[in-house]
């Protein structure tokens, strides 16, 4: 455990599906949806009637999602956050603007996140995305992180409160003395919450 540490910010356990390193602060958008464009409204029937058809179908939703991964290069996004799977074509985009792409969070994740930053998760249905620009939460550094043979997402987040994250890596020889530890470290933060709740009282 001589390598465990205590680092800022949040790891998130899974690899960026897009990095583009960035220096200094930058914003970071927070969605629940995909952001390829739907080429019709929920509910709707979409019938191609021929290969044409579908190949300007395609080559409309690449061009509806360039211009959105562009609205955000202009408005400073360099980080999204998701919680859905984006499709390959909002990846390609993203990577050719400058905009790295972190996707299937967990909502337990996202609700984080959202509590740190105070920053809602936002979902682009119905195209408003391409009308208004959502609320953005900011970062200071966002950077892979390695551990041990996982690659994982280290992020730090301008905090609303006085609350800083922290993360804490525990680094053992077998998975079983972390959990240990883990749960060891649960039970002491879990005495303490209650200590200082009797004291409030």
């Amino acid at each position: 455990l001589a390598s465990s540490r205590v680092l800022p910010g949040v790891v998130l356990r899974r690899d960026f599906a897009a990095y583009c390193p960035a220096q200094g602060e930058l914003r970071a958008l927070l969605v629940t949806e995909p952001l390829r464009p739907a080429l019709t409204a929920p509910g709707v029937e979409f019938v191609v009637r021929s290969e044409g058809q579908y190949e300007a179908s395609l080559r409309w939703i690449a061009k509806r999602t360039e211009a959105l991964l562009k609205q955000l290069q202009s408005n400073n996004v360099k980080l999204l956050l998701s919680s859905a799977k984006q499709e390959e074509v909002v990846i390609h985009y993203a990577k050719l603007h400058g905009i790295s792409v972190v996707e299937c969070l967990l909502s337990e994740e996202m609700a984080l996140i959202s509590e740190i930053t105070g920053v809602s998760p936002y979902a682009p249905s119905g195209g408003n995305l391409y009308r208004e620009m959502p609320e953005t939460a900011v970062a200071t550094f966002c950077q892979p992180l390695l551990l041990g043979s996982k690659r994982c997402v280290h992020i730090g987040f301008t905090s609303v409160c006085a609350f800083q994250p922290h993360c804490l890596i525990l680094c053992g020889p077998v998975d079983g003395v972390n959990e240990q530890h883990a749960a060891a470290l649960q039970e002491a933060f879990t005495m303490l919450q209650q200590l200082f709740k009797t004291v409030d009282q």
